[in-house]
C-alpha cells in the first residue's frame, strides 16, 4: 500500500513525482546494493528466508521508509509505522497490541519506527521483550549516529545497516525514471542538469521534487545554471552544530590541516563557515591546532592563529573570514611536530604515577637557617655561569632512578635545530651521570 492509498486517497488524487516513482520492489532502489544486493547483509538474509530487527541509519532522501516497506512484503510480514516524532507509550502499546492480534492468527508484523533515535531510553526499552519473543520484527530509521543515540540493550539486538547518501550515478538513474514517466526531457542544459544534481546534496527524495518543479515550468529554452539558480530555491547544507555532522567536519578539518592538504581544509573551513558555524568556535579549534600539530616545529603557528582571532573579532563576517582561512592555511603549510604535545601527555601520566615526590634539595630555595642546615640548595650550580650556559644537574626527585624523557624534538622546521642543542645538553648530564 502507497502512502496515499494508505491516507485514503484514490488513484486520481494528484500526486508528488517521488511519490509515484516509489520503488515497487527492492532491487528498484537505487544507491544501496551494498546492503540489498545479492552479497549485501539484507539481500543474504532475504535469500535465506529471515529478517533480524534492522536499524537503517542513513541522511534524508535515501529510501529508509521505502526499504522498510518493501522488506515487509519480501518476508511476507504486515507492515506497521509509526513516527517517534508523533507518538508516545501509549501509541507504541496499540502497535505492540496488533502485533500479538497478528501473531495469534499467524501473522507476522514488521514494524517501522521513524526518528527511533527520538524515543528516549525508557521508550526504547519497550521494544525490547516484544522483539526477542518475536511479537514484531522491529526496523528503526534514523539520521544520528546510533552509537550516541540508541540504548545499547537495542542496538545489541538489531543489526545497523548504514545507507549511504545517493551519489552522481544513483540521482542520475532517479532523474532519468522521471523522465520516462514524464515523456520528456528535463529542459536543462548539461550543466544545469549537474547544478540540479548537486542542488540535491544526495537526496533523492529532494532531486525529485526540483525536477518536479523544473517540469512544471515548461520552459521554451533550456535552462541554463543561472536561470535554475532563479527559479529554485537551494536549501541549507544538512547540519546541526549539536549533532555528528559538526564533528565530522571538524574532524575533517583538523586532519586535512595536519595532512598538510591547505586545499582540503580550506574546503572544510568553508563548507562550515557555509553553514552556520559559529567562527569564534573555529578559531578556537585552530588555536588548538597550532599547538597540537605544529608545535615548536613553527613557533608562529600559534601567534598567526591567535592573530586570526582577533581579526575575526574586530572585523566579524564576511570580512574576518579571510583572517580564519589564512590561519589555516598557514597551518596546514606548516612544518609538522606534536612532539610537544606527546611529552605533555608523558609528564602528565609520570606526575600522576609518582604522587608527592620532593624536588631535589639543591634546587630548593633556603630562605632560612633552618632550612640550610636541612641541606636547601647545598650544591646548586648557576646554570649561567657554567660552560655552555648548562651544568648538567638533575632537576628530577632524587627517587626517580631512571630520568624520563618526554620531549623527543623532530627534524622537521625550527625543532631540528632544537633537536640538536637537547642532544648537545643531554650529552652534559650524561657525562656527569
Amino acid at each position: 500500500m502507497s502512502l496515499f492509498e494508505s491516507a485514503g486517497l484514490d488513484d486520481d488524487a494528484p500526486r508528488p513525482l517521488a511519490d509515484r516513482l516509489r520503488p515497487q520492489s527492492l532491487d528498484e532502489v537505487v544507491g544501496q546494493d551494498h546492503v540489498l544486493g545479492p552479497e549485501g547483509s539484507i539481500g543474504r538474509m532475504l535469500a535465506q528466508g529471515r529478517l533480524a530487527s534492522l536499524i537503517l541509519w542513513g541522511p534524508p532522501g535515501v529510501g529508509k521508509t521505502t526499504i522498510a516497506r518493501l522488506l515487509a512484503d519480501a518476508a511476507g510480514l504486515e507492515f506497521d509505522a509509526i513516527s517517534a516524532v508523533f507518538s508516545g507509550v501509549a501509541d507504541l502499546k496499540k502497535a505492540f497490541e496488533r502485533a500479538r492480534h497478528r501473531r495469534a492468527s499467524g501473522q507476522g508484523t514488521l514494524l517501522f519506527v521513524d526518528e527511533i533515535h527520538r524515543f528516549n531510553r525508557a521508550q526504547q526499552d519497550g521494544f525490547l521483550p516484544v522483539a526477542e519473543e518475536g511479537i514484531i520484527t522491529l526496523v528503526g530509521a534514523t539520521t544520528e549516529n546510533p552509537s550516541f543515540e540508541l540504548n545499547a540493550a537495542l542496538l545489541s539486538r538489531c543489526q545497523v545497516m548504514v545507507l549511504k547518501r545517493l551519489d552522481g550515478e544513483a540521482l542520475e538513474k532517479l532523474l532519468a525514471r522521471a523522465e520516462a514517466l514524464e515523456g520528456k526531457a528535463l529542459p536543462l542544459t548539461p550543466n544545469a542538469r549537474e547544478a540540479l544534481t548537486a542542488m540535491a546534496d544526495g537526496d533523492g527524495r529532494y532531486l525529485l521534487n526540483l525536477a518536479e518543479e523544473v517540469f512544471a515550468l515548461a520552459p521554451e529554452q533550456l535552462l541554463e545554471v543561472s536561470d535554475l539558480a532563479g527559479v529554485l530555491q537551494r536549501r541549507a547544507p544538512a547540519y546541526d552544530k549539536d549533532r555528528e555532522e559538526h564533528y565530522n567536519l571538524i574532524s575533517a578539518l583538523h586532519k586535512s590541516v595536519r595532512g598538510s592538504d591547505p586545499d582540503a581544509a580550506l574546503y572544510w573551513l568553508a563548507r562550515m563557515l557555509n553553514a552556520g558555524e559559529d567562527p569564534m568556535y573555529l578559531a578556537r579549534r585552530i588555536v588548538r591546532m597550532a599547538n597540537e600539530d605544529i608545535g615548536l616545529a613553527d613557533a608562529g603557528a600559534v601567534h598567526a592563529a591567535l592573530a586570526a582571532k582577533d581579526v575575526y573579532e574586530f572585523l566579524g563576517s564576511p570580512e574576518g573570514d579571510l583572517a580564519l582561512a589564512q590561519a589555516v592555511v598557514h597551518l596546514a603549510c606548516a612544518p609538522k611536530s606534536n612532539a610537544v604535545y606527546k611529552a605533555w601527555k608523558g609528564a602528565l601520566r609520570t606526575a600522576k604515577d609518582t604522587g608527592s615526590l620532593m624536588p631535589p634539595k639543591h634546587i630548593l630555595n633556603a630562605p632560612t637557617r633552618l632550612m640550610k642546615s636541612e641541606g636547601y640548595g647545598k650544591g646548586y650550580e648557576y646554570d649561567h655561569d657554567a660552560e655552555g650556559g648548562v651544568s648538567g644537574q638533575d632537576y628530577f626527585p632524587d627517587e626517580m632512578r631512571e630520568r624520563p624523557v618526554f620531549y623527543e624534538p623532530t627534524e622537521r622546521g625550527r625543532e631540528a635545530a632544537l633537536k640538536e642543542r637537547m642532544e648537545r645538553f643531554r650529552a652534559v648530564r650524561d657525562r656527569r651521570g
